[in-house]
């Protein structure tokens, strides 16, 4: 019976240890990993298009600069759906230096609102950034009548 007992105190110390070590701070439009001196600080982590024409691929370019002291690497950027594609620099970005990632919204066949995530993660924390906007379907030309004799 103690020896259970252990095992679960044990089980439960380890639990909390690892919970805790890969915490994430995120702080307005910063993000920051523990342990790392690299930043990513973003001018704005969400745009609005407004009402788009169907068919159209709407872009944005999110600017970010590294608040830190050390490089920052962008590990991985990727949308929550494929009807968004987002473009990220893959070289190292030095301190106070700042750069973009552009997330393009292809709109065809897709009409009405959306909300759409771009998941940025790097050495200097995880970002969600998003676009949103209204699809518009293009009007129709007026189709002449049809004369049958």
């Amino acid at each position: 019976m103690m020896r259970l007992s252990h095992s679960i105190v044990l089980g439960i110390a380890v639990f909390f240890f690892t919970t805790t070590s890969a915490q994430v701070i995120t702080e307005g439009n910063t993000a920051a990993t523990t342990g790392s001196n690299a930043t990513i600080k973003f001018e704005n982590t969400s745009h609005s298009f407004g009402n788009i024409i169907e068919g159209q691929i709407a872009r944005y370019d999110f600017k970010f600069i590294n608040a830190g002291t050390e490089s920052l690497v962008l590990s991985n950027v990727s949308a929550s759906c494929g009807c968004t594609t987002p473009k990220w620099p893959r070289e190292a970005i030095d301190p106070s230096k700042s750069n973009i990632i552009t997330a393009e919204y292809n709109s065809q066949g897709r009409p009405g609102t959306f909300t759409k995530s771009i998941f940025v993660k790097s050495n200097g924390g995880e970002v969600t950034l998003t676009i949103s906007g209204n699809v518009i379907k293009e009007p129709e030309a007026p189709r002449s009548p049809i004369i049958i004799r």
